[in-house]
């Protein structure tokens, strides 16, 4: 008897950003997988399927946001669970890669934890990794299996292009996101330039800028970055490019950590509008604020989960920017 393989998606979701997994879900015309979900008294996590999952291609998402440590654990027993249960094979969609800015050495006796993380979804059962604007790209060289790097700029430029009227300037928050203003500002036809700040190696989430190099005067600005969590590199540079000429501040970026204080440095800062994205839920006190646009990441992530389940390119899909 010849068998014929039917190929079935299935699409799982942690708790920390159902609204994604369910607009995902929708575009991909499948219902969420469902999850029997528990937490014993002590805080051990339990997660079953509730059913089969023999013969699938398993796609389990999940943010690593706040609780950070408990929403990864939450993604590893889902994929374990799933890959006890015979899945065929295991994706794990993280929108934002926890511990990703943990990627190298600065200082003796530092961990790598990026690379831990890395080896974490693989040993709990993933075959195949998916995140969206790592905070750099040599993550992907943590893995040895698949690792498909997503990028929002898309979504972003298309919406900004639509806001701008005059000549733009896309201004890195610092030279090590050079690279990543170039991408921006080849598709938006606009200037380059960014600002030289000094980070001090033993106070996280502290910088001060110090100057800007680029044309700005005159023009309006666009600061992109892979995530604001307390907002002080954005607001600070900010405050910098206006005391430059520039006609406006923008800023632009795919993951909306908002730790606090960042609310009220952006309530109070110089900057005209916030543009990100929903890889995370947004804080309710950044929500309120007038000047913060939230875009959907959706049709982006379903897009790609669509060609690996087909197995044709997501190189295509971002014309080849998703590197």
């Amino acid at each position: 008897m010849e068998a014929v393989e039917q190929r079935r998606l299935m699409l799982f979701s942690g708790t920390s950003n159902m609204a994604l997994a369910e607009e995902v879900a929708k575009l991909l015309d499948v219902e969420l997988g469902g999850l029997q979900r528990s937490v014993f008294a002590n805080g051990e996590i339990y997660v079953r399927p509730t059913e089969s999952v023999r013969g699938s291609y398993c796609f389990v998402m999940q943010s690593h946001t706040e609780p950070l440590n408990f929403n990864i654990m939450e993604q590893l027993i889902t994929i374990d669970a799933l890959r006890r249960a015979s899945a065929r094979a295991i994706t794990a969609v993280v929108p934002f890669y926890g511990y990703a800015r943990q990627d190298k050495k600065a200082k003796p006796r530092e961990p790598i934890t990026a690379r831990l993380m890395t080896d974490l979804l693989h040993t709990a059962g993933a075959d195949r990794i998916v995140s969206v604007d790592l905070h750099t790209g040599q993550l992907q060289g943590f893995s040895n299996r698949p690792f498909d790097h997503l990028t929002a700029m898309p979504a972003l430029v298309d919406y900004l292009s639509g806001k701008i009227d005059g000549d733009i300037t896309v201004v890195s928050p610092d030279a090590g996101g050079v690279k990543r203003a170039e991408r921006f500002a080849r598709h938006m036809g606009a200037e380059v330039a960014f600002v030289y700040k000094r980070r001090d190696a033993d106070a996280h989430n502290e910088s001060v800028a110090l100057a800007v190099v680029g044309e700005v005067e005159g023009r309006h600005v666009v600061i992109v970055d892979d995530m604001i969590d307390t907002a002080g590199t954005v607001t600070n540079a900010a405050v910098m490019l206006k005391g430059k000429g520039a006609l406006s501040v923008r800023v632009a970026a795919t993951h909306g950590v908002f730790s606090p204080p960042a609310a009220e440095r952006l309530r109070a800062s110089d900057v005209d509008e916030v543009i990100v994205t929903n890889t995370l839920p947004i804080r309710g006190d950044v929500l309120r604020l007038d000047c913060v646009t939230v875009i959907s990441i959706a049709p982006i992530v379903s897009e790609a989960l669509e060609a690996i389940f087909q197995e044709t390119s997501v190189s295509q899909i971002f014309l080849g920017e998703n590197v």
